[in-house]
């Protein structure tokens, strides 16, 4: 399956209505393993006694992978445990809720659907479960399906130092490295009937760095968010599928850095209207509205296959011919919402055409609630007013400026929005020249995060800015738990001082 297919992939937690599925995804998974399927009993047993601990992906409404996992008090068991011992002669007895290890029993991907990701998406879970539950970190016996073909010629150790050494190709255990988790001994006998494994295994970790002893604490929502802001080269491409190839290049990159957002400028597709150069400039955003179907939709399939959120800066778009300039949040779960600039400036709407749309709202992300104005709508304060008294604790502004000065306006009032709302406010523009584009010739930017200015924040209020005018990607944290910390303890409150009973904002 492609992800040009793909129309929706959703995490959730395993319930006993998916066993049939999960039973038959086993059976594909492991067609190398006798019994390669758990007992619906033994599901039952995981789902009732540690349910966060069992997830699957489900693409299209079709259960594609699966994570299985306890919690175990690991001084119980040496680092020579065979998977019997580990889960308790398979009845999963072992899990306490009171142990310091969160240990894998499964991860499986259904071999179609292998090549979109999921299983870093199913490690990437586990990861944020385990600092959530404040545990020490994760274990589990990985299997070496490849052994056998060396196992003549090289030991267990020689075999895996040789896959370190990329000297031989293990995609299991080169997989398992890459997401960070650190081979730690060879397991003889580990699982009986692995004959492809030899039946050893390696035992692999991942230990959690935030571990506190001896406090647990869960959290529905992250509370330490990251940003991925692109700071857009404006060059000149053949084609939308080019345009779409730079797109992707630094949605792999900020996604390699676990952001959970991305941020792109607004009209960051302006460089396909050169093709267009002869016609008048009202005509030729006119035919760039053409693409902006087809881009939403690989945006789409890119937030799924990364696992990332994409706010994807903003395009020109026809709405019974009348022109607007909109954007879409795309979430990693595959649902898709689309958000609109209110107010175009005189430019915009002299040479473009442009009209300004009417919806503002604020939108429900794994991250908590966040706030999206386009470059112009960031000048005007009552619009994240309102977002804020909705609950807002990100503001994205993807933007476009030619000058300085231009910028300037973008820049100082997006950090006063900061300091008056209580928010993180984050602004990602576009760099460079476009000589054949008309009324698109020079743009200046410099990418930034602010934050409230008080004692938990920088001294400045700029938690983190790019070097003007130059391609190139932020990636910031912001904690939100600090954001609630300020409204109530702050030096000053500027949402709770604000004086009522003399005025009020509201939506119409």
């Amino acid at each position: 399956m492609t992800n040009q297919e793909i129309e929706n992939i959703q995490l959730e937690l395993l319930t006993l209505a998916d066993y049939e599925a999960l039973k038959e995804a086993m059976i594909e998974s492991y067609s190398s393993l006798s019994d390669a399927y758990w007992k619906e009993s033994r599901i039952s047993k995981l789902v009732t006694s540690f349910p966060e601990g069992q997830v699957v992906i489900k693409v299209d409404g079709q259960l594609a992978a699966c994570a299985l996992s306890i919690i175990v008090d690991y001084d119980l068991y040496s680092d020579r445990h065979t998977y019997k011992q580990i889960t308790k002669d398979y009845t999963f007895n072992s899990h306490t809720d009171d142990g310091d290890v969160l240990y894998g029993i499964d991860v499986f991907v259904k071999p179609e659907f292998r090549g979109l990701r999921l299983g870093r998406r199913l490690y990437d879970y586990r990861k944020e479960l385990c600092e959530n539950l404040n545990l020490k970190g994760i274990v589990f016996g990985g299997r070496i399906p490849n052994y056998h073909k060396f196992s003549d010629e090289l030991t267990p150790k020689q075999y895996i130092d040789k896959v370190k050494m990329r000297e031989i190709e293990d995609p299991v255990l080169n997989f398992q490295m890459s997401n960070d988790f650190h081979p730690s001994r060879v397991l003889k006998g580990y699982l009986p009937g692995d004959s492809a494994s030899n039946e050893y295994a390696v035992l692999l970790k991942w230990d959690n760095i935030y571990f506190e002893k001896p406090e647990k604490r869960v959290q529905a929502l992250k509370t330490i968010v990251r940003l991925g802001l692109i700071q857009w080269q404006m060059r000149l491409y053949k084609n939308v599928d080019e345009l779409m190839q730079q797109v992707e290049y630094f949605v792999d990159a900020v996604s390699g850095y676990k952001s959970d957002f991305a941020l792109f400028p607004e009209f960051f597709n302006a460089p396909l209207m050169a093709k267009y150069n002869d016609l008048s400039e009202s005509d030729a955003i006119r035919k760039l509205a053409g693409y902006t179907e087809r881009i939403v939709e690989q945006f789409a399939q890119l937030a799924m296959s990364y696992n990332i959120n994409i706010i994807a800066g903003s395009m020109p778009e026809l709405v019974d011919d009348v022109l607007y300039n909109v954007g879409y949040l795309c979430h990693r779960s595959g649902k898709v919402e689309r958000y609109e600039k209110l107010h175009v400036t005189p430019d915009e709407s002299r040479v473009w055409g442009l009209q300004g749309g009417s919806q503002l709202r604020t939108f429900d992300t794994d991250c908590g609630k966040i706030g999206i104005l386009i470059c112009y709508d960031s000048e005007f304060p009552e619009l994240s007013r309102i977002l804020a008294d909705d609950g807002m604790n990100i503001l994205f502004v993807p933007f476009l400026t030619d000058t300085q000065n231009g910028f300037s306006r973008v820049r100082y009032c997006a950090q006063a929005r900061a300091i008056e709302n209580e928010c993180y406010v984050a602004i990602a523009g576009s760099v460079g020249n476009l000589p054949k584009v008309h009324n698109m010739d020079i743009q200046y930017a410099q990418s930034m995060v602010f934050t409230p200015c008080d004692f938990a924040f920088p001294a400045n209020g700029i938690k983190a800015e790019t070097t003007p005018n130059t391609e190139m990607n932020l990636i910031v944290d912001v904690d939100i738990d600090l954001l609630r910390e300020l409204n109530q303890f702050g030096s000053v409150r500027n949402l709770k001082d604000r004086r009522k009973d003399l005025f009020y904002l509201r939506k119409k």
